[in-house]
């Protein structure tokens, strides 16, 4: 009887894998159809390379909704999985002729199953992190154009259970630089976050940096292959998450409205205690506003 509901229970976790991976599958067939149908609007307007550039620098003066969905598993000893989307809004205002501020928001929305042992299902939010930027006017210089940006950073306990964040209030600095030359972009953001307050009892202290490098070309014809590792590490724990990204996207135009569609996959380098291994996916669509 224990034999028979261990096979049932496995067939359960396979089935929601592939059912993970046909989602991603799914959304890739959906972007390629939609890129296939706007290929021509993109060849007749000489297709939108500079602002699929901008899209490549994460404080650019461009307001954009990114949307990024997630998929991640071998949490804990039961090899539990999570599947979550990102909503990234970021918006830029004008403080005078040379300086900008740029926020920039993560909200999660996961959902996950046995990502800490048997501690069955949760669905909610997570933890949202709010940065703000100050921007000068980008220069150029021998290398290419240089941004800079910095300011800082908010962690808001929003997450609607103690396995979907920490419900710590953090608070540190954040910096981006970055280079582009051509149809390169190269850079990198990184920041600290300290606990100040917390909303829960009996979880650690909040002590994390965290750092995004990152490299993107673009294509004349919009398209943009990039890599980036986005680690973090606990000082707490005293541990590193180091996953590796690869990704591809393309920027077109669905009735009148910009949109960047976007495809990728993961592989985790270093991995906390209990956190995910192997491979992961990624998908992501965002919307763009410019001025």
């Amino acid at each position: 009887m224990l034999r028979c509901a261990d096979m049932i229970v496995d067939s359960f976790l396979i089935s929601r894998a592939a059912m993970a991976a046909r989602l991603f599958f799914a959304a890739a067939l959906v972007s390629s159809a939609s890129l296939g149908a706007a290929s021509a609007q993109d060849a007749a307007g000489g297709g939108d390379s500079d602002l699929a550039k901008k899209l490549s620098n994460p404080i650019a003066s461009l307001i954009s909704v990114p949307i990024q969905f997630n998929y991640d598993s071998g949490y804990g000893p039961d090899d539990g999985d999570k599947l979550f989307a990102n909503v990234q809004p970021v918006i830029p205002f004008d403080l005078t002729d040379n300086l900008s501020l740029v926020t920039r928001t993560i909200l999660p929305i996961a959902w996950q199953d046995d990502i800490a042992g048997p501690s069955g299902k949760q669905f909610g939010l997570g933890d949202t992190l709010q940065s703000f930027f100050l921007v000068p006017t980008p220069r150029d210089t021998a290398l290419g154009t240089l941004t800079l940006g910095a300011g800082p950073a908010i962690t808001w306990p929003t997450s609607t259970d103690r396995l979907l964040g920490t419900g710590t209030l953090g608070l540190g600095p954040t910096g981006v630089a970055l280079l582009q030359t051509g149809p390169w972009t190269i850079g990198g953001l990184v920041g600290h976050q300290w606990g100040v307050t917390k909303t829960r009892n009996n979880m650690p202290d909040f002590n994390l940096t965290y750092f995004q490098p990152f490299l993107n070309y673009t294509t004349p014809s919009a398209w943009t292959f990039g890599a980036n590792f986005e680690g973090n590490y606990n000082w707490e724990s005293d541990e590193w998450a180091l996953p590796l990204n690869l990704t591809v996207s393309k920027l077109t135009n669905i009735g009148g409205q910009r949109v960047q569609f976007q495809v990728g996959a993961r592989y985790w380098l270093e991995s906390t205690t209990n956190g995910p291994d192997d491979f992961g996916l990624r998908a992501a669509i965002v919307f763009l506003f410019p001025k």
